[in-house]
């Protein structure tokens, strides 16, 4: 301390020497002291975050009540706050809100708390994993503090991935003890995502809500057992909202026994052989169906289009027997 206040007084010194003798030409590089208050902001910066661990800023933030709750349930809230670091790949409140209906309630049961505790922790990297450093993981495994489990991650267009379709969309949370990295979607275990999202089209679209229509023209088609079988199939499935859309008395004709062909030929058309992922979809002008009939892709400002109009609102709902694109309007197949 003595040095840097002699330092410091030497600096005062000349700086008044300096206004002292206006007449000295190398007065005016003695300006040049004032970099020495650099230091301060740059403390003041550094502590500033260090002052909040990762539970701190997760409850402060206000989009992760969800996994706030789901951390004091399973008795993890002590852990979090500890010294670390950890990296925590967040889900928000929306991202848990998409799970199955039921699942998340279902998780905080005490009778639950090991499965919920398993999944937490599979968020989890031990180390302060910054996103420079995730991105170099790309095609690679990220060891997790669940034992023996890890999460892939890859790079795809600027964006990074984990397990292949969970999306990182806020990176470097920085915390006392880590890093906080916000995703879209609950990351599952294999052994929980086995349990939890391996339906087939069918029960996936009976459980999402957004297909009562869909399924119904399903089962009046009788179609039931084979959009359950093996497959795979990719579906592009009109929402209740699509069918509605549809011209007065149109779904009702369509339901009629008498034209059961003419309803099969229309969700036939719907149907693609194979388990195509909205990246493969993208590189395609043309969609082989199982009717026989092509429908035409098109890829305008980055949205998805098939026949021109009809657009894919969400892709990738992946399923035990292939893979759901939601679609705002009813494919009609060309006369």
């Amino acid at each position: 301390m003595k040095t840097k206040f002699a330092f410091v007084f030497v600096l005062f010194a000349m700086v008044l020497a300096a206004c002292g003798s206006p007449a000295t030409p190398t007065a005016e590089p003695t300006s040049m002291p004032e970099p020495t208050a650099m230091p301060e902001p740059t403390t003041v910066a550094t502590e500033e975050p260090a002052s909040k661990n990762i539970v701190d800023i997760a409850v402060e933030d206000g989009r992760f009540t969800t996994l706030v709750a789901a951390v004091q349930a399973a008795g993890l809230a002590e852990t979090l706050s500890g010294e670390g670091p950890f990296t925590v790949f967040a889900p928000t409140d929306d991202a848990f809100a998409a799970l199955p209906e039921g699942t998340l309630d279902s998780l905080l049961l005490p009778e639950n708390k090991q499965q919920l505790t398993d999944i937490l922790l599979y968020h989890v990297v031990p180390g302060k994993v910054m996103a420079a450093d995730v991105t170099g993981l790309d095609g690679k495994m990220a060891d997790t503090a669940l034992t023996g489990q890890q999460i892939g991650v890859k790079v795809d267009m600027g964006s990074v991935y984990l397990n292949e379709n969970v999306k990182v969309v806020i990176t470097d949370i920085e915390a006392s003890n880590g890093v906080i990295h916000v995703i879209d979607a609950v990351l599952l275990p294999p052994s929980d995502e086995t349990a939890m999202e391996k339906l087939d089209i069918v029960d996936t679209a009976i459980n999402d809500g957004r297909f009562t229509t869909l399924v119904t023209a399903v089962q009046t088609a009788e179609l039931v057992d084979t959009l359950k079988g093996e497959g795979p199939f990719t579906v592009f499935a009109p929402t209740d909202d699509a069918f509605a859309a549809l011209p007065e008395g149109t779904l009702d004709s369509l339901l009629l026994p008498e034209n059961k062909q003419q309803l099969t030929d229309i969700l036939l058309y719907h149907v693609v052989s194979g388990k195509v992922m909205a990246s493969d979809v993208v590189s395609l002008t043309s969609a082989p169906t199982v009717l026989g009939k092509d429908a035409t892709v098109k890829v305008e400002d980055g949205k998805v289009f098939l026949n021109d109009t009809v657009q894919v609102i969400v892709t990738d709902i992946e399923t035990s027997n292939g893979v759901i694109h939601v679609i705002d309007s009813v494919l009609l197949p060309p006369q």
